[in-house]
């Protein structure tokens, strides 16, 4: 039990890696200070399931030689720290992340093939220990170890036909790339919301530019995603009493003595600073905050889109009414840009946006039926990854709208977000998604029904041919010895050495000499009891 709890844990914890800076900032809002969670929790998790994985192979080792096991204490306490920590620490994250359950799912569509391949050659496996008893137990443990054996074997065996997977397309039917979008630039590469971000995102190949716009106290539009300062600029050195205050307090002079960058090197968020070079690394160290125009310029310089989240002043703000007007201004007169190449997701006001300025781009953060974003003129949806829906996707697709899929960073979801024919992603990592030239599980019907009935046939075959072995194996060693190895109550006799307590295998001892010669009777060597 423990073994398969701390399984399920570290492969659900291990598919999370897509969100784990969303996780760690979490914990940093809540604990006020940075610390890589996640990567402990995973290493904590592997460490556990090797643990309890060494402990079972040694146990089933054990067994086969008809040992009896003497589980030490210390081991006894490690096995219950282990199931706490998997129980524990499941339920915490399903409480407080739910959502990843829905990650655990998708990941199926692409390691569903591989966990099936490897299911089956384990119960193979298990099929030599499990024979090697099943002809010297009574019926009734005969009728429960094969009865549990043969029913998860079977489940095995048929799991592909429940099997779903975008990623098994006829020959020719997969589209295009999706297009990638930077997510708050490359924050892998640099820090996030900051001119360098951007820049590097554009080197990497990211075809759009996704940011978060707070206008400032002055009513400069500028980019940053937290309420607050605290997390990306050193506003407690600078300003020690305004730590907490909301972002869009300050003005824009106040907010241009600030440093945006030195934060990315020391806590290193996505643990990829030390693989900037020392040029990068003193960029990155003096960025400031950065002006909506500054990236409308970039975007209009390099012919990339932009897409972002705005949001409204706190009250007691001057621009509190008047925050989508003042952005509107600097997107139509502050900067060089076409009105075409942005995408405008603000869901405030936006008849008035429409009528304003008819060639933004209208694009709406939630799905809906077709007709009703029709009339609000949306031409693109953007969705969080979990939305994803091979139909829906290709229903809007015939509607001539298109579909973003936010926050992909990892490959195996790139690659199902290609296979579901989604037209963009927002990503933490154009840099490496823009290296793949395939989806990372790609096949036709047909080569995977192949794959998956020959796997289970060569498995059938071994695990025949193994119980066959084993039942001439023990029909030969009760001939041999003149009496039935099979026990009546089903279990191992037992007697004692001059060393430890041995548990009898065959009426033979381990030289192959009968039992009661001399051979049997040195002091080092195994005898076995009489049945």
């Amino acid at each position: 039990m423990t073994f398969c709890l701390t399984l399920v844990f570290l492969y659900f914890w291990s598919e999370a890696q897509n969100d784990y800076n969303d996780f760690d900032w979490f914990n940093f809002g809540n604990l006020g200070f940075w610390f890589p969670w996640s990567v402990v929790l995973l290493v904590i998790a592997a460490a556990f399931f090797s643990y309890v994985t060494l402990l079972l192979l040694l146990a089933v080792c054990l067994l086969s030689e008809g040992q009896k096991l003497y589980l030490y204490w210390g081991h006894k306490i490690g096995i219950l720290v282990t199931l706490a920590f998997s129980i524990v620490a499941t339920a915490v994250l399903s409480d407080l992340w739910s959502k990843e359950w829905t990650t655990l799912l998708l990941s199926f569509q692409v390691t569903a093939p591989y966990l099936h391949v490897g299911g089956v050659l384990l119960m193979t496996l298990l099929s030599w220990p499990i024979a090697l008893h099943f002809f010297r137990i009574n019926k009734k443990g005969r009728t429960l170890i094969m009865g549990l054996y043969l029913a998860v074997l079977c489940a095995l065996y048929l799991v592909p036909l429940g099997m779903y997977s975008p990623c098994l397309k006829k020959e020719g039917a997969l589209g295009p790339a999706p297009a990638l979008i930077g997510h708050r630039g490359a924050p892998m590469l640099a820090p996030e919301n900051t001119l360098m971000s951007f820049e590097k995102a554009v080197e990497a190949g990211g075809e759009g530019l996704e940011t978060d716009v707070t206008i400032s106290y002055d009513g400069v539009p500028f980019l940053m995603h937290d309420r607050t300062l605290r997390r990306t600029t050193n506003v407690q050195k600078v300003f020690p009493n305004r730590t907490d205050a909301p972002a869009a307090m300050f003005t824009w002079g106040e907010l241009e003595t600030l440093n945006a960058g030195d934060w990315f090197l020391y806590r290193d968020p996505f643990g990829t600073a030390w693989s900037l070079g020392a040029e990068d690394r003193a960029q990155a160290q003096n960025q400031s905050v950065c002006t909506l125009r500054d990236i409308l310029e970039l975007a209009a310089q390099r012919g990339k889109q932009v897409i972002f989240d705005l949001y409204r002043p706190p009250r007691g703000h001057p621009y509190r009414d008047t925050w989508i007007t003042r952005t509107l201004e600097v997107i139509q007169n502050e900067s060089s840009i076409h009105s075409h190449q942005v995408l405008w997701l603000p869901p405030d006001l936006r008849s008035l946006v429409q009528k304003m300025d008819p060639d933004l781009q209208q694009t709406s953060g939630s799905w809906g039926p077709v007709e009703e974003l029709q009339q609000n003129h949306i031409v693109q949806l953007n969705l969080h990854y979990s939305s994803m829906s091979t139909e829906m996707i290709r229903c809007y697709a015939a509607a001539n709208i298109s579909t973003n899929l936010y926050v992909i960073s990892q490959p195996w979801l790139y690659s199902l977000a290609w296979c579901s024919g989604a037209q963009s992603v927002t990503t933490n990592s154009p840099q490496l998604l823009n290296k793949l030239t395939r989806p990372l599980f790609l096949m036709t019907p047909d080569e995977y029904n192949l794959m998956w009935v020959l796997t289970d046939v060569v498995s059938f075959i071994l695990i025949l041919i193994i119980f066959i072995f084993h039942w001439w194996r023990e029909r030969g060693l009760a001939f041999c010895s003149g009496s039935k190895p099979t026990l009546e109550h089903g279990t191992y006799s037992k007697f004692r050495t001059e060393m430890s307590d041995v548990w009898s295998v065959s009426s033979v001892n381990i030289l192959g000499e009968p039992a009661g010669s001399p051979l049997a009777t040195e002091p080092n060597l195994a005898t076995v009891s009489e049945h």
